[in-house]
């Protein structure tokens, strides 16, 4: 018996080479799949989700901001008899206090700031 090969063996040696080292390949190559989910970008840090939510409480109650300073923390306005501070400091612990402090007739707005930190509230969320 010979060993010699017919024209259309080399052929299929070939193409059970190239089916061998395909299957190498893919058989080494690892897929990850993203878990399902719903994905959104990573919040804005405490300080500027506190920052931009203090300011929009302010204007959300009728203030006018008249000067930030944001190294500092603070914001100032004023709306009519009213002057409004607001402090907005990162403690120790990485939490940030946010506070109002506003000057005037209490008697004409009593409730200003209880609404002020619902404003805030609402805008952080809560």
């Amino acid at each position: 018996m010979s060993s010699r090969c017919v024209p259309g063996c080399i052929t299929s040696i070939r193409t059970a080479v190239i089916v061998a080292l395909v299957a190498a390949l893919v058989g080494g190559c690892t897929v990850y799949q993203t878990a399902p989910g719903v994905y959104a970008p990573a919040p804005a840090n405490t300080f500027d989700r506190a920052w931009d939510a203090a300011r929009g409480a302010a204007y959300d109650e009728g203030f006018t901001v008249t000067a930030e300073d944001r190294a500092q923390g603070l914001i100032f306005g004023r709306r009519g008899p009213f002057d409004l501070t607001v402090s907005v400091m990162t403690q120790a612990d990485g939490n940030v206090r946010v506070s109002f402090k506003s000057r005037g007739p209490e008697a004409q707005d009593p409730t200003l700031n209880q609404r002020l930190a619902a404003a805030y509230n609402r805008r952080m969320g809560q």
